[in-house]
């Protein structure tokens, strides 16, 4: 079969099964893994497909975001998000130093931190507020307060953070794809997720299963840079490059 005609081929499968493996795309064209390797990579190059671990998938598959989510899209999801958090908060030992990020699902994990004697950095002002509250050790980075928002950005946010080392980091993403990683509409607080990630043991990313399939503009990580916490296992292309925890 020449190169073209598997171009077809592989296309084909693409679009009748959005994911297909590379030992799928052999049977099916009879040609060896590594011929099958080197297609993907061309056809990936051309952006007629995604690429993954073992294989394929469709471009179709992701969804663009170009604007950050309201308020309203923002709150959606109340209930496996504080299913997310009442896990993640109970990964915090006492003797962590602990990076909490921004959003909806960070903010509920001070709900199940009142107890700990972490210590805990965040950019979050709403954030330092609810653990200080609780009377819990808290930093807050300093830097540009985002417009329309408590959270901070920004140069200063960046130099801040560089003073301090991190057993764990909680993140929150806008996105999660295959292609892409994890990623946010804002690239001066993707930034900032991303060197917190740089700077710790262990990262987390906190995620309700909606973002599954999205790209917005930035990214933070590649998909193997963070565990990921969810509310329900993902499809299995996700699986190939990162830990998945649904609870």
């Amino acid at each position: 079969m020449l190169a073209e005609q598997r171009a077809r081929a592989i296309l084909q499968q693409i679009s009748q099964h959005q994911t297909v493996s590379v030992t799928d795309l052999c049977q099916t064209t009879g040609a060896s893994e590594a011929t099958i390797r080197r297609d993907l990579n061309a056809l990936a190059r051309q952006g007629r497909l995604v690429k993954i671990h073992g294989g394929a998938t469709s471009l179709e598959e992701e969804e663009f975001l170009a604007r950050e989510p309201d308020l309203a899209t923002k709150q959606r999801y109340t209930r496996e998000k504080e299913r997310i958090a009442r896990y993640a908060a109970s990964l915090v030992s006492d003797d962590d130093v602990v990076y909490l990020d921004t959003g909806t699902t960070a903010l509920h994990m001070a709900n199940h931190l009142k107890d700990s004697k972490a210590l805990f950095i965040t950019s979050s002002i709403d954030m330092a507020g609810m653990l200080s509250a609780h009377e819990r050790r808290v930093y807050v980075l300093g830097g540009t307060l985002k417009p329309g928002t408590v959270d901070i950005v920004g140069a200063e946010a960046l130099q801040a953070i560089r003073r301090y080392n991190f057993t764990k980091v909680f993140l929150g993403t806008s996105g999660i794809s295959v292609s892409q990683g994890f990623t946010t509409p804002d690239p001066e607080a993707a930034a900032l997720k991303s060197l917190a990630a740089a700077r710790a043991q262990s990262v987390y990313m906190l995620a309700d299963s909606s973002k599954f399939g999205r790209v917005t503009a930035a990214t933070i990580l590649p998909l193997n840079g963070a565990r990921i916490i969810t509310d329900q296992m993902p499809e299995r292309k996700y699986l190939d490059d990162t830990d998945v925890i649904a609870v």
